[in-house]
């Protein structure tokens, strides 16, 4: 058993959960962390949480130690060079004609590492900007390519359902999501009706597909005829969650069936 915190930076306000690797620690304190970049400064918003390691599927990073102050100057120093950073880098892209947007910039909390996320459709030779960034800020250079739904993680907004986007929020991975969990929960296959911001299919269409396909089973699909106490009909709707649906018989007209 471990126990865990949820801790937010100041650059994005994600909130991600680590091992308090059995440090003092409580809600509201700045903490240095392990992140997949190197050592960051964060913030803890979340009480302390035990957890069953043998549930995760890759151990969580652990936090270092609790912030200093020269911590919290090393972190405000870096972030007034990102800005700056980013907007040199992007003035290099322009020179450079490279077809890549640059995302954002991000500093390690030792300023060892620069790491740039870049959103662009094709491969592309970064090369010379690498080595002119490295030049200019004498620090390793890391360009990471990113894909349209990194780009939505990284910028945020607002979905369809009016709600920050989940990937911004809490979603750490992105799972398959396919067209068939649309029609599973019988929704229209409009481009604007299942596509995020990002152009892609909604994350959310993976959360109740597994409850749809299992209340799903045993109903007819729209256009099946179908052997009722109604007699014969033809199935003109069906509404999963209730687990009835309609047919149109000669006899009867239209005829709404519950499935139990």
């Amino acid at each position: 058993m471990i126990q865990i915190v949820g801790i937010t930076t100041k650059r994005d306000g994600k909130m991600n959960y680590y091992d308090t690797d059995n440090l003092n620690l409580k809600k509201n304190i700045t903490v240095v962390f392990e992140s997949e970049y190197g050592p960051q400064f964060g913030k803890i918003v979340t009480d302390l949480h035990p957890l069953d390691e043998t549930k995760l599927k890759v151990p969580l990073k652990k936090i270092v130690r609790i912030a200093t102050r020269k911590d919290y100057e090393n972190h405000c120093n870096n972030l007034k060079g990102e800005e700056q950073a980013l907007k040199k880098c992007k003035e290099m892209v322009r020179d450079l004609n490279l077809e890549m947007n640059v995302i954002d910039a991000m500093y390690t909390l030792d300023r060892d590492q620069l790491i740039f996320h870049f959103f662009s459709e094709k491969r592309i030779d970064f090369r010379e900007l690498a080595r002119e960034l490295a030049a200019l800020y004498r620090v390793r250079i890391e360009l990471r390519q990113i894909g349209v739904r990194d780009k939505a993680k990284e910028i945020g907004g607002i979905g369809s359902c009016g709600q920050k986007l989940c990937c911004s929020r809490f979603l750490r991975d992105f799972d398959s999501v396919s067209i068939s969990m649309a029609k599973n929960q019988n929704l229209a296959l409009s481009p604007n009706k299942i596509n995020g911001v990002c152009g892609r299919l909604l994350c959310c269409l993976n959360y109740e597909n597994d409850t749809y396909k299992q209340c799903r089973k045993g109903l007819p699909s729209v256009g099946n005829y179908v052997e009722t106490e109604e007699g014969t009909g033809k199935v003109v709707s069906v509404d999963i969650l209730k687990r009835t649906y309609k047919i149109e018989t000669t006899k009867n007209g239209v005829v709404e069936i519950n499935a139990g």
